[in-house]
Order: C-alpha cells, then sequence, then structure tokens
C-alpha cells in the first residue's frame, strides 16, 4: 500500500502533523504501537485550552481527532525502514509493507539500555544498537542480538547472511517463537571484555564468546529509526533544521525524538511544521 505521507508515533507530534498534512489534501498513514510517553502522564494541566486532563485521555482525544479528518491510524509494530529510489521509502511492520513519499519520525525517544553491568563500557566497542549500520563489521564473526520481541527478531534477520554464528540472548524473558536461531535464555550477569566486547558471563557462571552485541529490546524508538536511514544524530536526538527536516530528502523529525523541551506545547509545534515541510517537500519533488 502506498501513501503520500507515513508517520511513525500517534502522541501529540504525530497526530499534528497527520492533521496538517492530511488537511493539505495529502494520503497520511500513522503507524503507533505500544505505550505513548503521554498516555503515562496523569494529569496534564498546562497545555492550552485543556484545563485539567489525564494524558491518556489527551493521547485518545488527538487520535480520534485525525481519524474523523480521514487520516488512517494504524497499531502495529514497524519492524524496518527502507530506502528505495528516487527517495521513496519502504516501511515495514508486523502486519504489513507500506511505502511513501515523505517519512516523519515522531516516536518519542524509545532506546533502551539494559541495566547490565558493562554495558557503558563497550558501547562502540562491540556493542550495537543497529544491526543495519553496523553489521558489516561482523562479517563472518559470532555475535548475538539481546532482546526477545518482534524487533529483535528483525535485527537478527539483517544479520543472519553476514555473520557467521549467530545468538538471541533474551535476559531471562520468555523464547521469541522462532527455530532460525540458537536462544540462550539465561539471565546475564555481565558484560566482559578487554578494551572490546569479549563476550556475557550469565547469572549461573556459565559464559559465552561474542565479537559483537547487538540491543534490541522493546520496540524500536526514533534513534533506531534514524540510524537505518543515515540520518544525522546529536546524541540520543534527531538533528533536524527549523522545518523539521533532516539531512535525508524526504525524512523529518518531530517532538520528543528532536530533544529539547519534552512537552505537549513544544511537541504539537513541531509536529505542525513538519507535516507542511512534508507537504511542501513533495510538491517540490514531483
Amino acid at each position: 500500500m502506498t501513501y503520500d505521507i507515513i508517520i511513525i508515533g500517534a502522541g501529540p507530534a504525530g497526530i499534528s502533523a497527520a492533521l496538517y498534512a492530511k488537511r493539505a489534501n495529502k494520503n497520511v498513514l500513522v503507524l503507533y504501537y505500544g505505550e505513548a510517553q503521554l498516555e503515562k502522564a496523569h494529569t496534564v494541566d498546562n497545555y492550552y485550552g485543556t484545563g485539567s486532563i489525564s494524558g491518556a485521555e489527551l493521547y485518545k482525544n488527538g487520535i480520534e481527532q485525525a481519524r474523523a479528518l480521514g487520516v488512517e491510524v494504524k497499531n502495529e509494530e514497524v519492524l524496518h525502514l527502507s530506502i528505495q529510489a528516487d527517495f521513496n521509502y519502504e516501511v515495514k511492520t508486523s502486519a504489513a509493507d507500506y511505502q511513501c513519499g515523505a517519512l516523519i519520525l515522531a516516536t518519542g525517544n524509545k532506546k533502551v539500555r539494559p541495566n547490565i553491568a558493562g554495558v557503558a563500557d563497550f558501547e562502540g566497542k562491540g556493542i550495537s544498537y543497529c544491526a543495519i549500520c553496523d553489521g558489516f563489521f561482523y562479517r563472518g564473526k559470532t555475535v548475538a542480538v539481546l532482546g526477545s520481541g518482534d524487533y529483535a527478531l528483525s535485527e537478527a534477520g539483517d544479520l543472519e547472511n553476514i555473520v557467521q554464528k549467530l545468538y538471541i540472548l533474551t535476559d531471562g524473558a520468555p523464547a521469541p517463537e522462532t527455530d532460525k536461531y540458537e536462544i540462550i535464555t539465561k539471565k546475564i550477569a555481565e558484560i566482559s571484555g578487554d578494551g572490546r566486547l569479549g563476550g556475557v558471563l550469565f547469572e549461573d557462571g556459565t559464559s559465552l564468546e561474542l565479537n559483537g552485541l547487538f540491543v534490541a529490546l522493546g520496540v524500536a524508538g526514533g534513534a533506531d529509526f534514524a540510524k537505518k536511514l543515515g540520518v544525522a544524530l546529536d546524541g540520543d536526538s534527531v538533528k533536524v533544521n527549523p522545518d523539521m527536516s533532516t539531512n535525508a530528502p524526504g525524512v523529518f523529525a518531530c517532538g520528543n525524538v528532536t530533544g529539547g523541551l519534552l512537552q505537549v506545547c513544544k511537541a504539537v509545534y513541531e509536529g505542525a511544521e513538519a507535516g507542511l515541510a512534508a507537504v511542501n517537500y513533495l510538491k517540490n519533488k514531483n
């Protein structure tokens, strides 16, 4: 299925972008999955015109408003993004494959750093958060993916034809439903190595030698998607221009994924900018 604009994230930034893009008569799809940061807010009482409202209600109202305008909003986990010819983009979810001319990242920043001793010491020295970015450096070597969901399986898929040996480590979580990979469900005690990652030590005293470890806990966030598309980052935040465009043609970002003030008002403003900029991009592209 092909859309003019696909927006990943259904919070204030993503829905705001969708409203402005749809009002410009664009065919818009919003994809979201899991609990949004706004939903966790017990009360929002500092946003214009709402009085006191729960974050969950404000979030629900936004999605209903977009749907009432004709925006397609689907609850599907995004697993993979890729660029096609003529700077069109493919978005693969747990349910379907979609194509679009412009892409807006409005996921918030969901990067999950595991609470395991040694992780911080080996980030960039054997520990990576992006298989498609760094898999090439581990060709012919032994690596593992840390995670237990569909996102972890997607990362494993990007590595399976590159590396010599591939494990999935769930760190105590239930094993994913697959027979493609060797899965180890034991709890991890620590990450070890001498200057670079050497392996993992499990709580039962056993160990596993590794050249690389790819972290894919939970669901992918904005920084994860940005890396897959070659979008520039500033730390864990996506770097954007004043119109919310990134260094990748046709890719825009807004809301918490860009860092700065983590407030609804900022997300709504950036979403409007991103939606309008995506519309303008498509107009000039065509």
